[in-house]
């Protein structure tokens, strides 16, 4: 199985316009628009971290037609959609792979079929649950591959932003560091144990340690 890696992080918002305020006035950059994700009914912004390394704004698209199954990471549940009525928050985080079918099926925590996806000139597959959930509460990763050497940070300006520590914490932590290590990826998140499922980053900025 090859092994997977950080791709980029996942910040939900209840509204794009609202999440792209929110991250100019925490971390001093405002994301670039990306694109519409015709196929789950979303749309995104995004901010560069690094080389193949990217931050996620993520929203239901109010233009877009609603999709023929439950979007991904739980955008659609009542639970989700309260959350961020408080304002928007990092969510889960994708890693990358150039096996993810041999991937997914050696996790021990279900994470969906690796379906195909397109935004713009870019696609690729990535896993997503039937039901839309996200795996590990959130702690544990969708997978995405990418069919050749083209990227979103490609198209990117440099943001001077950079990833510094990704955390979780979660009330069963043994199983997602069961998860992370089938993956390849015990070091990529620290968890430990509390009774609800979060997921945090510290980024460094031009403004110093933020954290998301």
């Amino acid at each position: 199985m090859a092994g997977a890696a950080l791709d980029h992080l996942v910040v939900a918002a209840a509204t794009l316009e609202e999440g792209e305020d929110h991250l100019e006035a925490l971390l001093g950059v405002r994301p670039q628009r990306g694109g519409k994700h015709l196929a789950m009914g979303t749309h995104n912004s995004v901010l560069k971290l690094g080389p193949r390394t990217y931050l996620e704004l993520i929203a239901i698209d109010p233009e877009g037609a609603a999709p023929s199954q439950p979007r991904w990471f739980a955008l659609d549940t009542a639970a989700m959609r309260a959350s961020l009525q408080a304002g928007p928050r990092l969510i889960h985080w994708v890693a990358r792979t150039d096996g993810i079918d041999a991937a997914r099926r050696a996790c021990p925590v279900d994470l969906g079929p690796a379906l195909p996806m397109q935004r713009g000139t870019l696609s690729w597959r990535i896993t997503v649950p039937e039901d839309g959930h996200l795996p590990g509460g959130g702690l544990v990763p969708t997978l995405i591959e990418w069919p050749d050497a083209r990227h979103p940070t490609d198209a990117l300006p440099e943001s001077r932003l950079r990833l510094a520590t990704l955390a979780g914490a979660h009330p069963e932590p043994a199983t997602i560091r069961a998860a992370l290590a089938a993956l390849s990826l015990g070091d990529a998140l620290q968890v430990t144990y509390d009774r609800t499922p979060r997921v945090g980053a510290l980024l460094q900025t031009p403004r110093g340690a933020v954290t998301l």
